[in-house]
């Protein structure tokens, strides 16, 4: 029998929350990641280090503020010992007074820095002590005394209260945090005892779920009793450290962590197990998602009440789980759902026939697995059906469910909509495990197992194992045996990675393969590099292929193109169908609605179920997302009269063509608004085809450009012609000089092509990829400054876009960066943990925006 997970939107358990989006160093400062993705993820809360710390690089708490509140976030929780270096906190001291004498000074520089904010403060929250049992107060070398305050608590709680005195003295409207502890111990009862008493107690109440989902629901609702045992509260709860590292960058194992979650109505921070400013492996190079990124991109949409789910094993952690909401307004139901593989029948139960008429439009979507750092487009659609409601249950059987995937169900009324589309063929995929291919030559290694249940340290790897074997020197070469099901073009994705730091990987960057299908069409592949083995990306490639069977070879040698350089393992190969028409449709019922904008079912021959109707000032706005920086053509499909403008990505187009429009979107993750400028406009939905060549566009060799100072011309075999330009920072006068020709004023997009592969040294798990900047100045202008996330090689090329603005004729592009000093203007990082330097840059490519 297949499993069965009843929605029940009879049942409303509270307004929907949406708490799970948090993170634990997600941000590493304004544009890492880009603002489309914070604001796209719905992030609500972020946890990050002190001002100035020197625990990791990056995500200093004040300087990631003002952007993070811009793109919609709610509240920043200082680590204030994450000022001090190491895990234990190596705060300096000869004894425990000294220690937290010095501390103390370090919580009222902090709080003196944010009372120079203005109205950002109110979005600080302080964190004075993180998990105080394993470090300040705990029994090991850095600790006060060597004795565990679960043991003996007085000198820990008196550190709370002076540090409590200390803040609220310094700022009486200052909210703290606290006790932060690593679980929910049994001690918590007693510092919330102390506290009260002492009236000291946290605005709001912190611990760490690095346990279960079971576990998230079970200790909410102890800590709730306890509230009501002790008359406090109930005060708002954030989980600001969540989840193992085998389930981050997993839509289905996340959807069991969100739901209990938003199950228990509070804030919750994803654990930070790897890189700053990546959103805990949901963000891919600056301005790109993962599947992880589009499952709380769908969870951050749900509007409404949340209703009650029952799974088929209630709050068992690896088994199918969900969460929905009821939105009576939009007369829409949307469940997440996942966890489990197989077949299984989702049951709606309470259907409102007042709400959703005799039958409802379905429509069922998949968020896949992509990898840490492997790009994920929109959820793909896997049908559009009207099913009845008989007796206010509405049953959708589903089959071949992936466990790493996770799933979206939308409910709308039914019947007013143009014809149902079927099912795309586009999208199907089908996946073959490299531990199950067939290897010839030397130097084969099965590895694994990775991440599971029981070793919930390591990371998700289809399958549990993965392969090597293609290195240099090696004569391998690992063959798929694949099925197209019919004639057409298919995408080979290839999971593959290269870890950066890797004996074989240092000396060249990327990992070149070679692929054949049955031993023709040769092409050189570079796979993707990460922080660590066994963290998956995918290199894509297109191909025709004839309904039936073939072989899909990648080697270490090719006769036509040469040998590989470098080490790599192979986790899976999927092979996915292509729709003849590359356009992607997104349909405004379901898109983000804003300052009065409705949903209308009215309007016979929408696309969908229904379309979207903006006021004056009333907006939609869709989460689109490109393959790569350039023109798009994007088509606003209206229904009658109305006007309205078009903004992407915070630029503002002008009024709303009927037709398609080029417009420049950047690769990955983009927010397209449209507002209504008419009494009343219908939007039904979004096209998004490809580009069509209009929009005027050039690139133009970094080492052509003029370099000064010690900026120069070196050779780097992945850069476009083999050369890109190093040393650019480091002082002022070190700079690269392009000068670029627009053919009228406006704004264009710069497109850097970059490397950055510079890391600081780690004090412990965390690898610690420093993000180089460059002040890009235009014709002499006060220089904007940019951010560059790690590519994890400085021969390993990404592209960022910066939009400027040009003047008709030549104008001049420079480059250049310096260290930058802390928030006092004066000091610096000691540490290296602040570039001097900008990236390598290979090539400007120069396109006008729209």
């Amino acid at each position: 029998m297949p499993d069965r997970l009843t929605v029940d939107l009879g049942v409303e358990t509270g307004p929907f929350h949406g708490g799970a989006s948090g993170t634990l160093y997600g941000l590493y400062g304004d544009g890492v990641p880009s603002r489309a993705v914070v604001e796209g993820m719905y992030v609500r809360t972020v946890t990050t280090k002190a001002q100035d710390g020197i625990q990791h690089p990056g995500a200093d708490a004040l300087e990631i503020l003002p952007s993070f509140v811009a793109a919609g976030g709610q509240d920043v929780y200082v680590y204030l010992p994450d000022h001090y270096r190491g895990f234990p906190y190596e705060w300096p001291g000869a004894t425990g007074e000294e220690r937290l004498a010095g501390f103390l000074e370090v919580v009222r520089r902090q709080v003196e820095h944010v009372l120079t904010l203005g109205a950002y403060r109110s979005h600080v929250v302080y964190v004075p002590f993180n998990e105080p049992e394993g470090n300040m107060f705990g029994e090991g070398e850095w600790s006060y005394d060597r004795t565990s305050w679960r043991t003996d608590p007085r000198h820990y709680f008196a550190a709370w209260q002076q540090a409590y005195h200390l803040i609220k003295g310094l700022d009486p409207r200052a909210r703290i945090a606290g006790p932060n502890t690593s679980i929910l111990y049994p001690e918590v009862r007693d510092f919330l005892q102390f506290a009260k008493a002492q009236d000291v107690l946290p605005d709001v109440i912190t611990w760490h779920e690095l346990s279960s989902p079971a576990e998230v629901r079970t200790n909410v609702a102890k800590y709730r009793e306890l509230e009501r045992e002790l008359g406090i509260g109930p005060l708002p709860v954030n989980l600001n450290e969540y989840a193992h590292n085998y389930h981050v960058s997993v839509p289905g194992q996340m959807v069991q962590w969100i739901s209990a979650i938003e199950e228990s109505k509070v804030d919750a921070d994803l654990a930070y197990w790897n890189i700053a400013g990546n959103l805990n492996d949901s963000a891919v190079e600056a301005g790109k998602g993962n599947g992880q990124w589009w499952l709380f991109n769908a969870y951050g949409q749900l509007t409404g009440n949340t209703v009650r789910v029952t799974a088929p094993h209630p709050n068992v952690q690896y088994t199918l789980q969900g969460l929905a909401a009821l939105d009576r307004v939009k007369r829409q139901a949307r469940l997440l759902f996942g966890g489990a593989g197989g077949a299984a029948d989702i049951v709606f139960e309470g259907v409102d026939p007042d709400l959703f008429g005799t039958a409802v439009h379905l429509r069922l979507q998949e968020i896949p697995w992509t990898g840490q750092v492997g790009v994920c487009a929109q959820p793909s659609r896997l049908r559009d059906e009207e099913l009845p409601v008989v007796d206010g249950r509405v049953t959708l059987s589903v089959s071949d469910l992936d466990a790493m995937s996770a799933y979206q169900v939308i409910l709308a009324p039914g019947g007013n909509g143009a014809p149902i589309a079927p099912p795309p063929a586009a999208g199907t995929r089908r996946t073959y495990e490299a531990e199950d291919a067939t290897y010839t030559g030397g130097g084969y290694s099965r590895n694994g197992p990775e991440g599971s249940p029981a070793d919930v340290d390591r990371f998700a790897t289809s399958g549990g194992y993965h392969v090597g074997g293609l290195r240099t020197g090696s004569d391998g070469v690992l063959a798929f045996d694949v099925e197209a099901p019919r004639d057409g073009t298919y995408e080979i994705r290839v999971f593959a990675n290269s870890y950066n730091q890797a004996e074989l990987v240092r000396e060249h960057g990327p990992t070149n393969v070679f692929l054949r299908v049955d031993g023709e069409d040769p092409r050189e592949l570079l796979l993707p590099l990460g922080y660590k083995w066994a963290v998956w990306g995918h290199t894509d490639t297109r191909v025709e292929l004839a309904a039936g069977s073939h072989r899909v070879t990648l080697a270490a040698r090719d006769p036509e193109l040469g040998v590989t350089k470098g080490d790599a393992v192979v986790d899976k190969l999927d092979l996915v169908r292509c729709d003849d028409d590359a356009t992607a449709l997104y349909e405004a019922e379901y898109a983000a609605l804003g300052a009065g904008a409705a949903v209308s079912y009215a309007h016979r021959g929408a696309s969908g179920p229904g379309a979207a109707v903006l006021p004056r000032g009333g907006t939609v706005t869709f989460w689109v997302h490109a393959d790569e920086d350039g023109e798009a053509s994007v088509t606003v499909d209206v229904l009658g009269p109305g006007e309205g403008l078009l903004s992407v990505n915070g630029e503002d187009v002008g009024r709303v063509e009927r037709g398609a429009v080029p417009l420049f979107l950047t690769g990955g993750v983009n927010k397209l608004t449209i507002t209504g400028s008419s009494e009343r406009m219908v939007v039904d939905r979004l096209r998004v085809g490809p580009s069509r060549g209009l929009l005027p566009s050039a690139a133009y060799p970094a080492e052509e450009g003029l370099v000064t100072g010690t900026a120069k011309v070196t050779g780097y075999s992945y850069a476009t012609g083999g050369k890109a330009v190093d040393g650019i920072g480091g002082g002022l006068g070190n700079a690269l000089t392009l000068t670029v020709p627009a053919a009228r004023a406006g704004r264009h997009a710069l497109t850097l092509r970059y490397a950055n592969g510079e890391q600081a040294p780690a004090t412990h798990y965390n690898p610690d990829p420093v993000c180089r900047h460059a002040d890009v100045s235009v014709n002499g202008a006060a220089p904007h400054r940019v951010l560059f996330p790690t590519t994890f090689h400085f021969n390993n090329f990404w592209n960022l876009s910066v939009p400027v603005t040009l003047e008709p004729g030549a104008n001049t592009i420079t480059l250049t960066a310096d260290e930058l000093p802390n928030f006092d203007g004066a000091t610096h990082n000691p540490h290296g943990q602040r570039s001097a330097h900008a990236p390598v840059i290979d090539q400007v490519t120069v396109t006008r925006l729209f």
